[in-house]
């Protein structure tokens, strides 16, 4: 199965998924943000039609490691979303992932690809979402299996 990440911003949420071997993270497209109920309705059915069993949640912590106002306001989200998945019977886990510094990785890959400063916005959050989703997926390959 697929795994799908967020990135999830006051104004939007990015999505990447994976490749069904969970090896390759691409950047999906971006939701505008439409209120928690709604964004949790609309990534489950994201979830569903892309066949996604996990769902990596972008953690923004602080410079330091601890959670901030924007990490709390991405949990209230993450519930909603654990309440609407819940709520559907679908069998999907969601986890979070230290996101910091992917917006800025983003940022330099569409800077360095020659993209507009217009195209870079519209790509940014779901761009940022495939870093996050592919550092998840590099640490699982690296974790050791038992």
């Amino acid at each position: 199965m697929r795994a799908l990440a967020l990135d999830v911003g006051s104004k939007t949420i990015g999505l990447a998924v994976s490749d069904e071997g969970r090896l390759f993270a691409t950047a999906s497209h971006t939701l505008t943000r439409r209120g928690q109920v709604d964004d949790a309705r609309e990534v489950g059915r994201v979830a569903r039609e892309r066949e996604v069993d996990l769902v990596v949640v972008g953690l923004p912590l602080e410079l330091d490691g601890r959670e901030g106002r924007r990490a709390r306001a991405v949990r209230a989200f993450m519930h909603a979303l654990l309440e609407h998945l819940a709520s559907t019977g679908a069998a999907v886990e969601v986890t979070t992932w230290d996101e910091r510094f992917s917006t800025a990785a983003a940022e330099r890959t569409l800077i360095e690809g020659d993209m507009s400063r217009a195209r870079r916005k519209e790509r940014i959050d779901a761009m940022a979402a495939q870093f996050i989703l592919q550092g998840w997926l590099d640490a699982q390959r690296r974790e050791p299996r038992e």
